[in-house]
C-alpha cells in the first residue's frame, strides 16, 4: 500500500510527456500480453470446436501461416457447435459481466461513465469472445482486444488513483492499443484511439501515449506471432488509371456502410424485444448463423483466410455447393453482414471490426471483378481492390477514415495503395453520412460529456455588470480618517473599501492594514493598481477577480470614473433570478 501511494504521487506530479510515456508503456505491456493471450485463446478454441468437433480446417492468412486449404468432416454439426459456443459465452457474460456484451462499451465508458470499467470485464470478454469466435460465430478479435485493453487501462487508472480525465484517456489509449496490437498496425491503432470516439472529430491528447502503447503492445505480440503483416506484402506498382474505379468502389462501400449498422441495430433491437431469457438469445442468433454457415462456411469466425484467398485470386478454393463462384462472391458481403448481426446483435461476445474488414474485402473483390471483365488490361488482378475495399468500407462504417488510410500502409508493407485508399475512403465516408456501427460515438468533442465543461457557456458569462440595476456606491475619500474607514467596513460587513475622490477611482484600503491603528489618513494606507471591471464586463469576470483578490466585491470603473461596486451577493442574486427564469431549480447550473 505504501509503495502504491508513493508511485501514484510520482506519476501524478511528473511532467506531462514523462507521465504519459510511462502510462503508455504500462498499457502497451498489458495490451500486448492480453492480445497475445486472446490470440492464443481463439486458436485453442478453434482447435477444439472447429478442429476436434467438426474436423474442419479453415484458411489462414500469410501472417497466420498462409495455409489456404479448407475442409470439413462433419459439416452437419456446424449449427450445433456455433450454438454451443454462443450459449457457453452467454452464461459467462450475463453471469459475471453483462457489460462485456457487444462491441461499443469501451466508447460508452469514455463518454458516459468517466472511463469506469469493472475489472472483471477484461477476463470475461477475453474468454467469452474466444469461445464465440473459436466456435465459428461471425465475429472478430479486434473488437474484444480493444475492450479488454480499455478495461486494463481503466484498472491501471483505478490502482494509481488517477482522476476521471486521465482515466478516460487510459480507456481511449487502451482501445487503440488493443486494435493496433492484434491487427499488427500500431500507427493506425494509435490514431484509432483518437478517432473512434467521434464521428467527425479527434481526441488529440491521447495520440502521443497511444503511439507508445500501441507500439509496445505490437512488439510484444510480434515476439510470439511474428511481425509479418496479416495479409503479407503488396508490392505491385500503383496505376493512376484505376483512380476513377476506386472512386466507384468508394461509392459502393459507402452505401454498404449504411446497410451494415442499419442491419446490426435492427437485429439488436428485435432481440432486445424478444420475450426470451437473455441467456438463450445469443444461442438463437447462433442457430441462424450456423444454418447460414452450412452453404456459406466463409462467414464463420473472422474469415481473414478467405480474404487472403481473394487477394491471391484462388477462387477454386471456395466451396460453392453447386453454385457459380461469382454468385457466392457477390452474395457473401450481404450474408456476412446478416450473420454478424445475428451473432453479435443477439448478445454474443465478439468484435465488429473483423467482419467489417471481411465484408469490405468482398465488396472490393466484386467491384474488382467487374472492372477486370470490362478493362482486363488495366485491372489484371483484383488484389488492390480487395485491400482498398476492406478499408474504405470499414473506415466509413466505423467513422475512422484517417486511421484506415494509414492502416493500408501497415497491412501491405508499402505506400503503393495510399492514393487509391485516400480517394475511396473519402468518398465512402461522405456517402455513408452519419451512419456508424458504433452508436456510442458522439459527433464531436463538444457533444461529449467528457468535454462538457470546455464547451458549456456558464450563465455568468451571459450576464453583464449592466444587468445589475443598482450599483452600491460604497467608497471613502482619501483624506478621511482611518477610524471612519474602519467604521464603514464594520457597518457594511466588508474587509476593504474603494477609495475615490470627486468621482475618480484611486484604489482600495484594507482592514488588514489598519485594524491595529487609530490615527492616520486613508491616503497613507491606500493600495493603488486594484483590479476593476467595466460596465460591459461579464459577471464571470467580476467573480474571477473577487476569487483572485480574496475579496467580496470589485470596483466598476469606466475611463477612470468610479461607478460603484459589485458584490458577491449581487452576483448570486442575479444568478438565482436567471436560473428561475430558465426554469432551473437548485443552486447549480452555471
Amino acid at each position: 500500500m505504501r509503495f502504491r501511494k508513493k508511485f501514484h504521487f510520482k506519476i501524478s506530479n511528473l511532467p506531462y510527456f514523462t507521465k504519459w510515456l510511462i502510462l503508455g508503456i504500462i498499457i502497451g505491456v498489458l495490451s500486448g500480453f492480453a492480445s497475445t493471450l486472446l490470440y492464443y485463446s481463439v486458436e485453442l478454441s478453434e482447435k477444439f470446436f472447429l478442429g476436434y468437433l467438426l474436423g474442419m480446417h479453415i484458411p489462414r492468412t500469410v501472417g497466420d501461416g498462409g495455409i489456404l486449404n479448407y475442409s470439413v468432416d462433419r459439416i452437419y454439426l456446424i449449427p450445433l457447435v456455433v450454438i454451443a459456443g454462443a450459449f457457453i459465452s452467454s452464461l459467462l457474460v450475463y453471469k459475471f459481466a453483462p457489460e462485456a456484451e457487444g462491441d461499443s462499451k469501451a466508447i460508452e465508458a469514455y463518454h458516459q461513465k468517466q472511463g469506469k470499467i469493472r475489472w472483471r470485464v477484461a477476463p470475461v470478454k477475453l474468454v467469452a469472445s474466444a469461445i464465440v469466435i473459436g466456435s465459428g460465430g461471425s465475429a472478430g478479435r479486434e473488437g474484444p482486444s480493444s475492450q479488454i485493453s480499455a478495461g486494463l487501462g481503466a484498472m491501471v487508472a483505478d490502482i494509481l488513483k488517477l482522476n476521471s480525465e486521465d482515466r478516460r484517456k487510459m480507456v481511449a489509449i487502451g482501445i487503440g492499443a488493443g486494435i493496433g496490437t492484434i491487427f499488427k498496425s500500431p500507427i493506425a491503432g494509435a490514431l484509432i484511439a483518437a478517432e473512434i470516439l467521434y464521428r467527425r472529430d479527434f481526441e488529440p491528447d491521447v495520440i502521443y501515449p497511444a503511439i507508445v502503447a500501441s507500439a509496445t503492445g505490437y512488439s510484444i505480440l510480434g515476439i510470439f506471432y511474428g511481425f509479418t503483416p496479416i495479409f503479407g506484402y503488396y508490392l505491385s506498382p500503383f496505376n493512376p488509371v484505376r483512380l476513377p474505379m476506386y472512386a466507384v468502389l468508394g461509392i459502393v462501400a459507402g452505401l454498404m456502410a449504411i446497410l451494415y449498422p442499419k442491419s446490426f441495430y435492427y437485429v439488436q433491437s428485435r432481440f432486445s424485444e424478444l420475450k426470451v431469457n437473455r441467456y438463450f438469445k445469443p444461442a438463437i442468433g447462433a442457430a441462424i448463423t450456423g444454418l447460414i454457415a452450412l452453404p456459406f462456411p466463409e462467414i464463420m469466425a473472422s474469415g481473414y483466410g478467405w480474404v487472403q484467398i481473394l487477394m491471391d485470386q484462388k477462387f477454386d478454393l471456395f466451396p460453392t455447393f453447386g453454385m457459380p463462384v461469382l454468385v457466392v462472391l457477390f452474395a457473401i458481403p450481404f450474408i456476412k453482414i446478416f450473420a454478424t448481426s445475428m451473432t453479435i446483435g443477439s448478445g454474443g461476445s465478439g468484435g465488429l471490426f473483423a467482419p467489417g474488414i471481411f465484408t469490405g474485402a468482398f465488396i472490393g473483390a466484386d467491384i474488382g471483378i467487374i472492372f477486370h471483365f470490362i478493362f482486363p488490361a488495366q485491372v489484371p488482378t483484383i488484389a488492390p481492390f480487395v485491400i482498398v475495399g476492406m478499408l474504405a468500407f470499414y473506415g466509413a462504417a466505423a467513422k475512422i477514415p484517417v486511421s484506415v488510410i494509414l492502416m493500408v500502409v501497415e497491412m501491405t508493407g508499402g505506400l503503393q495503395l495510399l492514393p487509391a485508399e485516400m480517394i475511396a475512403v473519402s468518398i465512402s465516408y461522405l456517402v455513408s453520412g452519419n451512419h456508424t456501427i458504433y452508436h456510442a460515438q458522439v459527433p464531436t468533442r463538444k457533444d461529449s460529456p467528457a468535454h462538457a465543461g470546455e464547451y458549456n457557456v456558464p450563465i455568468l458569462t451571459s450576464l453583464k455588470i449592466t444587468d445589475i440595476e443598482n450599483l452600491r456606491n460604497l467608497s471613502i475619500n482619501p483624506e478621511a480618517d482611518i477610524k471612519e474607514a474602519k467604521a464603514m467596513m464594520t457597518q457594511n460587513s466588508v474587509s476593504s473599501l474603494a477609495v475615490s475622490n470627486q468621482g475618480h477611482f484611486l484604489g482600495a484600503i484594507y482592514m488588514y492594514d489598519i485594524y491595529q491603528l487609530n490615527d492616520g489618513k486613508v491616503r497613507t494606507f491606500m493600495k493603488t493598481g486594484v483590479a476593476s471591471v467595466r460596465p460591459n464586463s461579464t459577471l464571470e469576470e467580476a467573480w474571477e477577480i473577487m476569487n483572485t483578490n480574496k475579496s467580496t466585491w470589485v470596483p466598476v470603473v469606466l475611463n477612470g470614473a468610479f461607478l460603484g461596486i459589485v458584490t458577491m451577493t449581487d452576483i448570486l442574486d442575479i444568478y438565482r433570478s436567471k436560473l428561475k427564469s430558465l426554469g432551473i431549480s437548485g443552486e447549480s447550473g452555471g
